[in-house]
């Protein structure tokens, strides 16, 4: 059902406390990536006959270069339009984004600063369970080639059929993926992250999935890096009344029909009154929406949650405490309340930034942390693909200056071939 509370309210405690890891997916993937690393192709072979319904011999798994160019050659041309668009506005806030190299001078005529290096090959998940997501292949590959990524390997399920949805295909050429394999779920983390016969190992994996593909991710970080944790999606809205509710409606379901049952969608408003209008208006959309079953296993398991709160800005703590993957700002002001967030993967201020706006075509990657971890991550960029050198080059006055504080540290840590390696530039 959907509830209308008070902030304090412990049912708001009970639906921020919404777990990133599972204990069910959590011993799915493991049981499942030690197999992979054991077997290899074998194994995961196995589970995509087993968890997609696919029978896939391990030649199977690569996406040709001549199914590619099929696939684009069968999509309309407004949807080529459409993601050609996407893809152009992505990839323009991602190389402005791009963090530049910079240095400054040390005190006696030396440098120091950092550079960046891209990663040489790196991984993408791009899901497809319920819908193929071919705005996350534009909102991954396009930000891992702006960063000059050579290699990027892009892994998506296909399902029984064992094809891959042909406008997803398309989107994943247009960004720059340099291989793409039709394998999904944990199987495809474990694949990427070991590496077998097929798809050699990666650096990093980016990109969202279920709980179990998250729970992976988690699981294989050290063998690779990963961008965050990016699991079922979610939404907060705040509004003072001054937005059309069909419209606040309307966004709070815009997150609740992505399919997994385990979506959050919180509004947070500043009267008892518009509250229940807005209730009303999720539920009479809801009825009108062709995926309105998955929406009404999120609505079951009370997923969507109305909090009033006395105005703006106690409302807005509301939602740091929540902590969501996309905050929306459906106020007067919305921009300079912006200045409050604490907590939130994205966030769009005003009437007119739907969050399906980010989700497609606004610039910024959809990819972003959820379960409560928009607390310490923060949402996917094109510096994830790179590597941060910083760098030293002093002046023999420079270590000259800074001999003494470096002999007192060596000794103090009783390190003395440290202090030595300075020291016997001046004997």
């Amino acid at each position: 059902m959907i509830r209308i509370v008070k902030t304090g309210s412990r049912i708001v405690e009970r639906f921020n406390a919404r777990p990133a890891f599972p204990e069910e997916a959590e011993r799915a993937a493991s049981d499942v990536l030690a197999d992979i690393k054991a077997r290899g192709d074998a194994a995961v072979a196995e589970y995509v006959e087993k968890f997609e319904g696919a029978k896939l011999a391990p030649r199977r798994f690569s996406v040709s270069e001549a199914e590619l160019s099929a696939a684009s050659a069968n999509v309309p041309k407004e949807i080529c339009r459409a993601v050609e668009d996407a893809h152009r506005r992505v990839l323009k806030f991602s190389r402005a984004s791009l963090r530049k190299p910079w240095t400054m001078k040390t005190p006696r005529g030396g440098s120091a600063g950092e550079f960046f290096s891209p990663m040489d090959r790196v991984g993408v998940y791009v899901p497809g369970g319920t819908a193929p997501l071919a705005s996350t292949a534009i909102m991954t590959v396009t930000l891992a080639k702006a960063a000059g990524v050579k290699e990027i390997v892009a892994c998506t399920p296909a399902g029984k059929t064992g094809e891959v949805n042909p406008v997803l295909l398309h989107a994943l050429k247009l960004a720059g993926a340099t291989e793409v394999y039709r394998v999904g779920g944990i199987q495809a983390i474990g694949m990427m992250a070991f590496g077998t016969k097929t798809c050699r190992k990666v650096q990093k994996i980016a990109g969202p999935g279920n709980a179990f593909v998250t729970a992976a991710k988690r699981q294989v970080y050290g063998y690779v890096a990963i961008d965050q944790v990016a699991g079922p999606s979610e939404i907060a809205v705040l509004t003072d009344g001054s937005v059309d509710v069909r419209w606040i409606a309307a966004d709070l379901l815009s997150q609740a029909e992505h399919g997994s049952g385990w979506e959050k969608s919180l509004c947070v408003c500043t009267s008892e009154d518009l509250a229940g209008r807005i209730k009303k208006e999720v539920l009479r959309q809801t009825e009108t929406l062709s995926r309105k079953a998955l929406v009404k296993r999120v609505i079951d398991r009370d997923g969507i949650l109305i909090v009033v709160a006395k105005d703006v800005h106690e409302g807005l703590e509301v939602v740091n405490r929540f902590a969501p993957e996309h905050f929306e700002i459906m106020t007067r002001d919305a921009t300079s309340l912006m200045k409050e967030v604490r907590a939130a993967g994205a966030v769009f201020a005003g009437a007119w930034t739907p969050e399906s706006a980010g989700d497609f075509v606004a610039g910024p990657s959809h990819v972003l942390p959820t379960g409560g971890a928009a607390n310490m991550f923060s949402g996917l960029t094109p510096d994830d693909f790179r590597r941060r050198h910083s760098f030293v080059a002093f002046t023999e006055g420079d270590l000259r200056e800074t001999r003494a504080a470096i002999e007192s540290f060596a000794a103090v840590e009783g390190l003395d071939g440290h202090g030595r390696a300075a020291s016997i530039r001046f004997s």
